[in-house]
């Protein structure tokens, strides 16, 4: 199954029917060029599996040198962190901006393949040849740094890949949407849109990064005892926002949690973290007055070993809560997370520490990443594809997203799963279960296939 120069194809193999472990493939004239290559992992109370999981790449693996790239749209695991697991089964020149490269080295280097993997560093609106493929790097917002959408053009087609996105006017950190830069794209009538579909059965506009200042600022302000605020490490203008109530109100800023101190150290190499934002050290938490620290810690969707789960524990080595203190959970529950974060709330309340949610503030303390309908309408009007192929949702959010853009007018719509080949050009249409697909997990060192039939847990 290979395309001629008169195919343009769109195949996923994760990502298309589930949230997470995202890896799709165009193929045009002999070639195939990857974008993202993301893992998911098991819920924790399936011990029987493999904790991290991945698409199965066994299709394009056996045609890797049709492969004429690798396409990283952000530094998200289930966009990025399969890399390191896959590489020698793919080895292709990776093309991502400098952020997402930041975060990569790092995962290379523990794999042992520091200097062994080619990684291109583009900058936001680059427009670059790789093979066949010419490929637009196009800025949007989204809860991590350097979020890019991409134009993927051929001699007989073009698609708009959204990666994941939302229209925030305010994002904290870099720079806002730009309207014109996808109202432009309209002129050339993409044959397609792929477009992310997580929260496309939610009403009006996600919320703004920038709205959360009050709300973060009143339960951090009401505190009697000591504040620890646990948010999805990806996000850096989180932690910006952070790091500004605590300045307001004279506290110095901890970081507990591995995955937060390698995010810091990637803003800090990009030039996301400025030198005027300090941190103390967390063996000096114990010296410090409870009123004067604000800890950020790991661990909000109750992972075992994570910060929050040891602080729960009682078994940290740094700070030790006690009743009167408050935990902050400045994220969403990710389905299926729900039983350990349950348990986790139960750990702290037993030791009458207080947990504060989002649904127990007045105001917003969490902003999701996604486009919400009314985003992807607008997005649907600015692009005017001809055709749109929902992804990066279970079955209901792709229908949902194919029904707002059949309401702006786009003619057709395409949903399937992951291993359907969908015909971007000449002719849209689709065919079911063209490529096998599946799952492989990492366990003592080694892939190994996954035989599962639930759904994985992904940060979104």
């Amino acid at each position: 199954m290979t395309p001629d120069h008169r195919d343009f194809w769109f195949l996923p193999l994760g990502g298309c029917g589930e949230i997470g472990m995202n890896l799709n493939l165009y193929g045009h004239d002999g070639q195939w060029l990857m974008v993202d290559c993301g893992v998911t992992f098991a819920h924790l109370e399936a011990k029987h599996e493999p904790h991290v999981q991945m698409a199965d790449p066994a299709f394009i693996s056996e045609r890797r040198d049709q492969l004429a790239g690798i396409v990283i749209t952000h530094a998200h695991e289930d966009h990025v962190g399969a890399v390191p697991y896959l590489w020698k089964r793919l080895r292709a020149p990776i093309y991502t901006t400098a952020f997402t490269a930041a975060i990569l080295k790092r995962k290379l280097i523990e794999f042992g393949l520091e200097g062994q993997v080619p990684v291109h560093i583009v900058a936001p609106g680059d427009r670059i040849d790789i093979g066949v493929f010419n490929v637009e790097w196009l800025p949007i917002t989204h809860s991590i740094p350097e979020p890019q959408a991409m134009m993927i053009r051929t001699p007989i087609g073009s698609v708009f890949h959204s990666g994941d996105w939302k229209l925030d006017p305010s994002p904290v950190l870099g720079e806002p949407y730009k309207p014109a830069l996808y109202q432009a794209l309209a002129a050339e009538r993409p044959n397609a849109m792929v477009c992310d579909s997580t929260n496309a059965m939610v009403a009006g506009h996600s919320t703004s990064e920038a709205d959360l200042h009050d709300g973060l600022s009143r339960v951090i302000a009401e505190a009697e005892g000591r504040v620890v605020v646990s948010c999805f490490a990806s996000n850096v203008a989180r932690l910006h926002s952070l790091f500004r109530i605590a300045a307001e109100q004279k506290r110095d800023v901890a970081i507990l949690g591995r995955s937060l101190r390698n995010m810091v150290a990637a803003a800090r190499s990009t030039g996301y973290w400025p030198r005027s934002l300090k941190l103390i050290d967390t063996f000096d938490l114990g010296y410090f007055p409870k009123q004067n620290f604000l800890v950020i810690a790991t661990g909000s969707q109750g992972e075992p070993r994570s910060a929050l789960y040891r602080l729960a524990q009682d078994t940290h080595p740094d700070l030790v809560l006690e009743a009167g203190d408050r935990v902050i959970f400045s994220s969403r529950v990710i389905p299926g997370n729900e039983p350990q974060i349950e348990a986790l709330y139960r750990q702290f309340r037993h030791r009458n520490i207080e947990v504060i949610t989002a649904d127990d503030s007045a105001l917003p303390i969490h902003a999701s990443g996604h486009p919400a309908q009314d985003e992807l309408k607008q997005m649907y009007e600015w692009v005017q594809p001809q055709l749109a192929i929902p992804v990066h949702g279970e079955a209901a959010h792709m229908a949902a997203n194919a029904a707002i853009a059949r309401s702006t007018g786009v003619p057709r719509q395409l949903t399937g799963q992951n291993g359907d080949l969908f015909f971007i050009a000449p002719v849209p249409g689709v065919r079911r279960k063209a490529a096998k697909v599946g799952r492989l997990g990492w366990d003592r060192d080694a892939l190994i296939p996954v035989d599962t039939e639930e759904p994985a847990a992904s940060e979104i």
